[in-house]
């Protein structure tokens, strides 16, 4: 896709922004889990986040790969995006990994709005993860830390300390909203809620709709994600699985939500761009 045309989408989609309660929808980086081993990803998602880690962790070339990256992002018409760990991972991203990254953003007109991933075991990998998170720009951590069953109070009050919030994902640990409301408790303020992902409410076979309804005051970014069947995790282009995209923006939209909407499709033998492209344009057409 031409660089003038993504220009073009951006433009019809601020304007669009503006009457959908500026929710705003993003790319996550980790659609390209698959990309460093030339989508034949035969090992498990560890095979890809590993190779995609040993890509960019190297500060010399880390200029031209990520900006290969979000060039990319960029001529699809998005915005926004959402940073995988292994693009800017807080274990080896130094001030000048972040100044870079800072500067390509920029460059290409993309606001980063969460960090997504995996945010350590102990309070000083916590620690890194939004100290990384915060001077990137982003302020919503999109994922979980062993440390908040440890010690949650530590947790929060490194929350506060990098103006930050942690959103739990639900992944195959939690079989049903309750799960995720457990870990969240209180709130801490709004310190910690969910980024509710819908294909993952998809793969435990539970209603990404009625999941909304259950988790909607403690949702602090969206995962728009389709999966095939129920009881499986094979990501697919929106309206080719089994879970109702359009009915959860929609009543997203209905409930007055204005937080992120992260587009993710993560394909293990094949690039999504084609299907990121399609699925922006239908969450941008179910918002107008």
């Amino acid at each position: 896709m031409e660089r003038t045309q993504g220009n073009a989408k951006r433009t019809v989609y601020a304007f669009l922004q503006e009457r959908s309660n500026y929710m705003r929808i993003s790319f996550i980086t980790a659609n390209y889990v698959a990309r460093e081993v030339g989508y034949h990803m035969t090992e498990g998602w560890m095979q890809g986040d590993k190779a995609a880690n040993d890509h960019y962790r190297p500060i010399d070339t880390y200029a031209a790969r990520l900006e290969e990256l979000l060039a990319l992002i960029s001529d699809q018409g998005y915005d926004s995006v959402d940073f995988w760990t292994a693009h800017l991972h807080w274990s080896w991203a130094t001030p000048d990994h972040i100044e870079t990254a800072s500067m390509l953003l920029a460059k290409y007109g993309l606001t980063p709005l969460c960090y997504g991933g995996y945010f350590g075991d102990t309070i000083e990998e916590f620690t890194k993860a939004c100290a990384t998170a915060s001077a990137a720009g982003m302020r919503i951590l999109a994922g979980s830390t062993a440390m908040l069953k440890k010690d949650r109070a530590a947790v929060v009050a490194v929350l506060h300390q990098y103006d930050c919030k942690l959103a739990i994902e639900n992944h195959p640990g939690e079989k049903t909203p309750a799960d995720i409301l457990q870990q969240i408790g209180d709130g801490a303020g709004g310190r910690i809620g969910t980024a509710l992902d819908t294909g993952w409410w998809g793969t435990q076979g539970y209603d990404s709709v009625a999941a909304i309804h259950e988790l909607y005051p403690h949702i602090l970014t969206m995962h728009l994600k389709d999966v095939l069947a129920a009881g499986a995790h094979d990501t697919c282009r929106f309206g080719k699985g089994v879970v109702p995209i359009e009915a959860c923006v929609r009543l997203l939209a209905e409930k007055g939500y204005t937080g992120p909407l992260a587009v993710e499709h993560e394909p293990d033998a094949y690039d999504p761009t084609p299907d990121c492209v399609a699925m922006r344009d239908m969450v941008t057409g179910w918002l107008a």
